[in-house]
């Protein structure tokens, strides 16, 4: 009985030891070669400066500080006071340089009729003249005609050409004038919020000079590190989870789009002191921008969280550690 007892118990201890072994075994080859792996970072979002073509005066600002826009709404007018004179001003010269063209145009009819009457005379001297029927004195005045009616003709095309070359100037320069009223207006040039005011209604900026900070959360993103050894099986593309800490039950599907080609050391503020001893590469997980847009409102830069990157395309969510996280809103 007692032999029995001994026995069984080794049994048990062979196959708990065994069992603890092949789990530890599994643990390993996992953790040398795993399918998901995570980075810290935080969530950011492309920032564009509004700022004005031209020198001039702020008129107007449409918007305040954290107002959602969408893409062409109207941000900023600029005084536009010295570009509707400039604009008036080319307006009248347009009408002046059309009415000389129509006279030079009108000149251009009366000579080709002066023309063709010379040329007619010239060639029925030309044919006189052989037969003594006219005077050689007739016939060199016939020909003069001729030649005047023809160089003015010419004259005249060429002051038509000159004409329309003034007009077509003047419409160039009224369409840059129209150009740059409708720059005047500042109009957002994606979907999001406005971050800081950096002017005021009645400053006067210098040509580039910034209105406004616009925060485009159509384009929203969260950079993280990984170590040499697992960025190298990062594919772009790939499948990403965000679970961030404001919301750890919840977790954003997110795409790799963009790899580091240049290994580098990771900021303090992100990894531990161990893995800032190593070289790490810095990946971008962007957010689906058409997703974003319908939850706008509830983008919010800057929030810390974790990076799940799958690193088997084959691999399912299920068998990871956000397994359980439902989809975020």
């Amino acid at each position: 009985m007692k032999k029995s007892m001994v026995v069984l118990i080794v049994i048990v201890a062979v196959v708990g030891i065994g069992g603890y072994a092949y789990r530890n075994y599994r643990r390993n080859q996992e953790m040398l070669n795993p399918k998901f792996y995570s980075g810290n970072g935080r969530l950011e979002a492309t920032e564009i400066y509004v700022s004005s073509k031209l020198a001039g005066r702020i008129e107007e600002i449409f918007v305040k500080e954290g107002d959602l826009v969408k893409k062409g709404d109207k941000l900023v007018r600029m005084q536009t006071s010295t570009l509707e004179a400039q604009k008036a001003g080319t307006l009248a010269k347009i009408k002046v340089q059309e009415g000389e063209l129509a006279m030079a145009q009108a000149t251009v009819t009366h000579r080709e009729s002066a023309f063709t009457g010379a040329e007619k005379e010239f060639k029925r001297q030309s044919t006189l003249i052989s037969s003594k029927a006219v005077s050689q004195r007739e016939y060199d005045a016939a020909e003069t005609r001729f030649n005047n009616a023809k160089a003015d003709l010419e004259y005249a095309k060429a002051s038509v050409i000159a004409a329309e070359g003034r007009v077509a100037q003047q419409k160039a320069e009224l369409q840059h004038i129209e150009a740059d009223l409708a720059d005047s207006v500042l109009v957002a040039a994606y979907d999001g919020r406005i971050q800081y005011l950096l002017a005021h209604e009645g400053e006067v900026l210098s040509a580039g000079g910034r209105v406004m900070n616009l925060v485009n959360l159509t384009d929203t993103y969260m950079t993280f590190f990984l170590p040499t050894s697992i960025a190298g099986r990062v594919q772009m593309g790939a499948e990403v989870k965000l679970v961030f800490d404001a919301a750890p039950n919840h977790a954003l599907n997110a795409q790799v789009t963009y790899i580091d080609p240049i290994a580098q050391f990771t900021p303090k503020s992100v990894e531990t002191q161990v893995e800032r001893e190593k070289l790490m590469f810095r990946i971008k997980a962007n957010l689906n921008a058409e997703k974003l847009r319908q939850y706008i409102s509830n983008v919010k830069t800057g929030l810390p969280g974790v990076a799940w990157v799958k690193l088997d395309p084959e691999a399912d969510w299920e068998s990871s550690p956000v397994k359980g996280l439902s989809p975020a809103k």
